[in-house]
């Protein structure tokens, strides 16, 4: 069965919406989410109740836990915004829908092994496998950091989809790095005689100098980058339209970083 896998949704309600109807477009009927519904954006509701009806499991990715919990070592827009969607979330007067929200959230997985996607067991986490909400995985620490991918992967059984750095692409055991770009037709084929760390990129604030929504679908052993376009005007007026959230926050969806 296609799946379609997306992360790092961020309260954008409008980049949300065109993913799913992409989605749906395209016949596919799973969907799996890595993390990161909220923060940053001015939709954390709407997201959290599109993600609970469509989404067959969420992780919970750092802004999740920021929310929820607290904001640990969140810069101060990062900050500002966790403890804005906290009292958004507080101030729903609707005492059933708030409860299921929160239980939502707190429901939220931090690692999934899923036996059912392909031929290869397959592993999901927000961050990393080493620290599954927090540890980001740059394309750069292929050549910065070896040693780093090297003890990374050795917790990888074979395929693992992970978000959190808003850059989608393939790192390889080799270690090496593709951006979607470089694979014919924007599809990596999952191979038997190499590992892979798959980013899905981010559906609510890419960060690779592409502003469209980014998604995958992963049909067999074949997974496709797929890119969206969104009302991104709207999207970024509704984040200056709240004092709380930084006006950076709207400017960087303008432009994909």
């Amino acid at each position: 069965m296609p799946t379609a896998i997306l992360s790092d949704i961020h309260a954008n309600l409008e980049a949300l919406q065109a993913v799913l109807a992409n989605i749906q477009s395209r016949g596919v009927t799973r969907i799996l989410c890595l993390g990161d519904i909220i923060g940053y954006g001015a939709d954390p509701l709407k997201c959290i109740d599109l993600v609970r009806q469509h989404c067959e499991w969420s992780l919970m990715g750092n802004h999740d836990f920021g929310v929820l919990y607290e904001p640990t070592n969140f810069n101060p827009a990062a900050e500002s915004a966790a403890f804005w969607t906290r009292e958004a979330l507080d101030a729903d007067p609707d005492d059933t829908a708030r409860r299921a929200r929160y239980e939502f959230l707190g429901r939220l997985r931090v690692r999934v092994v899923d036996a059912n996607l392909g031929p290869f067991p397959t592993l999901f986490v927000h961050g990393s496998p080493r620290r599954p909400i927090n540890e980001y995985i740059f394309p750069d620490d292929v050549s910065t950091a070896p040693d780093k991918l090297s003890t990374i992967f050795e917790r990888v059984p074979r395929v693992c989809f992970v978000g959190h750095t808003h850059q989608p692409g393939v790192f390889t055991d080799e270690p090496d790095f593709y951006m979607p770009g470089e694979l014919t037709n924007q599809t990596y084929t999952i191979s038997e005689n190499e590992k892979a760390i798959i980013n899905v990129g981010s559906v609510g604030q890419p960060r690779d100098y592409d502003a469209r929504a980014s998604y995958v679908i992963v049909d067999g052993v074949n997974v496709q980058f797929v890119r969206v376009p969104y009302d991104v005007e709207t999207a970024a007026k509704k984040i200056r339209a709240v004092p709380q959230l930084h006006d950076y926050l709207a400017d960087r969806l303008m432009n994909g970083q």
